[in-house]
């Protein structure tokens, strides 16, 4: 009786375990992190009416995070095109990018800010398809632009293509919302995370496009580079037309792709909400969308600030640093390139690509790690510290060699693997620890709101920092 007793105390102890020294932080939920149920069918729901994981369902959202940034990662690929656009004004051509940029961040953290403030009302998956919907119209009309009105004038055109970027920046912020909202709404973070891997595979591809052209194309001859007018060939604006047209028609069909794929998603969610609310509601909800929304607690965003706010400066922070990385890594050449030089990876045109890609391998593998059991969603002082020490990344690029200048570290090395790689991966990790935290400190019915708040401060954090970062 004696042994029976004491391992009756023992056990007492695992089961009922005294909480942490963490008294403003306590997750809500009993999520470990861990994916259980990994190879259950798409279809199959459980008794609760909770959703089990699925690598379909996974697989989708992580396709909606390619969407969500693949637009402006074509905005980005396609700036040679612009360049030959805008070479009569060179004003113009001096700051179409800073204006794209501009335009882009203020108009994504606009409609994320009105978009988070409507909640009792919100249909997320409605926003994702308009998002899709929109980007596939402003991108046939982009594709169009490459082949007609071609004479129209740098300032005319630089409104057309603002316009379009405006548009495109609405369409994101329709669908950061709508996504990490909707994801929220499954109860699975890790559905939050592959919307973050999304992001990271669409920020791989580009870079890659761009080296590769770049190398298997021969470099001109002198007789090749005779000019028309305005030192610029008639073959390099040509192909910058053609590579253009590319760009934005795989903007078109990865954005009508991922509309498709997206329907079967809706219907799931539609059943998961019925088996969870049309049991107690029946007798006074008339559809799925009213008893879900009969669901929801409107939270307003100091409540939503004060119960996440360590997640949403983290996040914010992360963010806010991370854009930095584009300004110097555009600036920085490699310490073997000049006049004997004999392989063209060195040259800018394909090095400054390998150095993107360095780092948005990084921030891949970053948000891919962050579906492993080990996290740190739990313990969000760590996440802001974190966010804190990320800032010693940027006075390390101030050794490598800015502008060809010349480098404090003459390593290439240095340079791609100990800079641009860990910065990356520091950036999909937090940004992705971050943003699957925000389902742990909020009830059931504040998910979603938790959700879209988050994405908010995840675009305020880009927009500062894209303004931040003229300044460097």
């Amino acid at each position: 009786m004696t042994s029976y007793s004491t391992m009756d105390r023992i056990k007492s102890i695992f089961n009922n375990p005294k909480k942490g020294d963490e008294e403003e932080y306590e997750p809500l939920t009993d999520d470990s992190g861990t994916i259980e149920g990994s190879t259950s069918s798409f279809f199959e729901e459980e008794d609760d009416g909770e959703a089990p994981f699925s690598w379909i369902e996974y697989l989708i959202f992580a396709l909606v995070g390619v969407a969500m940034l693949w637009a402006w990662n074509m905005f980005m690929a396609a700036a040679p095109y612009f360049q030959k656009r805008f070479q009569s004004d060179e004003w113009i051509l001096e700051n179409f990018q800073s204006a794209i940029i501009s335009i882009s961040t203020i108009t994504n953290l606009i409609a994320m800010a009105v978009l988070t403030n409507i909640q009792s009302s919100a249909n997320y998956p409605r926003r994702i398809n308009s998002a899709l919907f929109l980007n596939v119209i402003v991108f046939i009309i982009l594709t169009l632009s490459t082949t007609y009105f071609l004479d129209v004038s740098a300032g005319t055109y630089l409104v057309f293509l603002l316009t379009m970027v405006c548009g495109s920046a609405a369409a994101a912020g329709l669908m950061q919302n709508g996504s990490f909202a909707f994801a929220a709404s499954f109860g699975r973070p890790e559905y939050t995370q592959a919307i973050m891997v999304g992001q990271g595979v669409a920020g791989i591809l580009p870079p890659v496009a761009q080296m590769v052209s770049f190398l298997v194309v021969a470099p001109a001859s002198p007789d090749e580079s005779s000019t028309k007018r305005g030192g610029e060939s008639s073959d390099s604006t040509q192909e910058a037309g053609t590579a253009a047209f590319i760009y934005f028609l795989t903007a078109v069909g990865i954005s009508a792709a991922v509309f498709f794929a997206f329907q079967p998603l809706v219907r799931r969610h539609n059943r998961l909400i019925e088996r969870r609310m049309m049991n107690q509601m029946a007798e006074s909800m008339n559809s799925i969308e009213e008893a879900e929304r009969a669901a929801r607690h409107f939270v307003s965003l100091p409540t939503l600030f004060k119960k996440l706010h360590w997640p949403a400066v983290s996040v914010f922070l992360c963010f806010l640093t991370s854009m930095f990385f584009p300004v110097f890594t555009s600036k920085i050449l490699s310490v073997n390139d000049g006049p004997e030089n004999k392989i063209r990876l060195f040259e800018p045109g394909a090095f400054i690509p390998l150095a993107f890609f360095f780092w948005n391998l990084g921030d891949f593998l970053g948000r891919a790690s962050t579906i492993l059991p080990f996290s740190l969603r739990h313990r969000p002082h760590a996440l802001f510290a974190i966010s804190i020490a990320r800032m010693v990344f940027l006075p390390l690029y101030l050794l490598c060699n800015v502008r060809g200048e010349g480098a404090v570290v003459r390593s290439d090395l240095f340079y791609l693997v100990l800079v641009e790689f860990p910065f990356g991966l520091t950036n999909g990790w937090l940004g992705s620890s971050a943003m699957m935290a925000a389902g742990e400190w909020v009830d059931d019915g504040e998910k979603e709101a938790a959700g879209g708040f988050m994405g908010l401060c995840l675009v305020a954090g880009l927009t500062v920092g894209s303004l931040m970062s003229f300044a460097a």
